[in-house]
């Protein structure tokens, strides 16, 4: 095995990639200089043959070493549009814009991986780096399997990475099944007759609607869903009136659903319709329901986490793998190409959650001593997938 070295100088190589993507982050389908950055990155590899511009600023970089099969390998590579409130160096130089969910470390990884790669050629086939835009919000994934991802580039299993706030560092969990929940968008829009405020029996009180709806969606979790079933519904947004003594014609409530089976989808999002039309007629309004699925849930095949798991006692230690983890109720649009490729989806450990370390947190920094591990597993993982002899 071609081991990968903390603080050598492929660490530290990885570490300066790193933070320079930090500090110019760029958010969904505008990673134009990201892109660029990774694919010429790739080019001075060596032998890696780079495609740009899948899925408007997706990159795929091939390295064929033989006749054998194929692997995918995919990083994300998109940043959150809020301010960062760090202060070290490598802060964000792009105003509203930040790394705050470990995708420049991510991309940095898998760009070790790839040069390591490329230098000890020890595996034979074919491996996809693939390095997707617009992971937050916007399902890249999804816009890279439809501009052809699997066709152009095919491989017979795909693995995605993400570091995980709250794992210790050096440890690794991995599971077939569900790993981390569907994520669909609601927008209740109710509307009645607009009035005075100090006349309400003569209009229609959309906010009260809209108080009450809230309440009730909130209840529908634990009476119309089987209480084996996990899932989450939450409002997120309230939003009625412009002054203070008028009631509105219209108020919009938006909010998520999240679960792991699509028929708790199914559940959630007819209760959401018959609730919110039920609770405004009786408030003598109307209401109309947007429901919008946007990203499926992922589900690990079983032999290919049984495959990422083997590289990972190799690479890490038995002792490093959580094999039974608790699956996340976030959401993540590497979803996408599961559906289309057997894979496995793992997390990797970024230390302790004090000082800012949660994800999509105005202070959170990628944790730059793991890069070294994430880079190792990658290697390893090909060289298990595609073995040279």
């Amino acid at each position: 095995m071609a081991k990968i070295e903390d603080g050598g100088e492929l660490h530290a190589a990885m570490t300066a990639w790193r933070r320079h993507l930090h500090a110019h982050p760029e958010t969904a389908f505008e990673e134009h200089a990201t892109a660029a950055f990774v694919a010429d990155r790739l080019e001075s590899f060596g032998g890696i043959t780079v495609e740009r511009g899948i899925a408007r600023t997706g990159v795929v970089g091939t390295l064929v070493n033989g006749a054998g099969p194929s692997i995918g390998l995919r990083a994300d590579m998109d940043a959150l549009g809020f301010e960062e409130a760090n202060t070290f160096a490598h802060r964000s130089t792009h105003p509203g814009k930040m790394h705050a969910c470990g995708h420049d470390g991510h991309t940095a990884m898998l760009l070790g991986a790839a040069r390591r790669l490329a230098e000890t050629r020890a595996f034979r086939g074919t491996v996809r780096f693939i390095f997707q835009p617009a992971e937050e919000n916007e399902a890249g994934g999804l816009a890279m399997v439809e501009d052809g991802l699997f066709s152009r580039f095919p491989v017979d299993a795909v693995y995605g990475l993400h570091n995980w706030p709250g794992l210790p560092v050096g440890r690794m969990a991995i599971a077939p099944g569900p790993m981390m929940a569907s994520c669909d968008l609601f927008e209740i829009s109710i509307s009645g007759r607009g009035c005075h405020a100090a006349m309400p029996h003569l209009g229609d009180d959309t906010v009260l609607a809209a108080a009450n709806t809230t309440l009730a969606l909130h209840a529908l979790v634990g009476r119309v869903v089987d209480a084996q079933d996990a899932a989450v519904l939450s409002v997120t947004q309230s939003h009625a009136g412009d002054t203070w003594n008028v009631l509105p014609a219209r108020a919009v409530l938006r909010g998520t659903v999240r679960a792991f089976r699509e028929v708790v989808q199914d559940t959630l999002e007819a209760a959401i319709l018959e609730t919110a039309r039920g609770v405004a007629a009786a408030h003598r309004c109307s209401a109309e329901v947007r429901y919008d699925r946007r990203y499926p849930a992922t589900v690990n095949d079983r032999e290919a986490s049984a495959r990422a798991a083997r590289a990972a006692a190799l690479a890490l230690g038995e002792e490093a793998i959580v094999h039974a983890p608790r699956p996340s109720m976030g959401s993540e649009d590497f979803a996408f190409m599961l559906r289309e490729r057997p894979g496995c989806y793992v997390w990797l450990g970024n230390g302790p959650v004090e000082g800012g370390c949660v994800l999509h947190n105005p202070r959170y920094d990628f944790n730059d001593d793991i890069l070294a591990i994430g880079a190792r597993w990658w290697v390893t993982l090909v060289e298990c997938e595609l073995p040279a002899t």
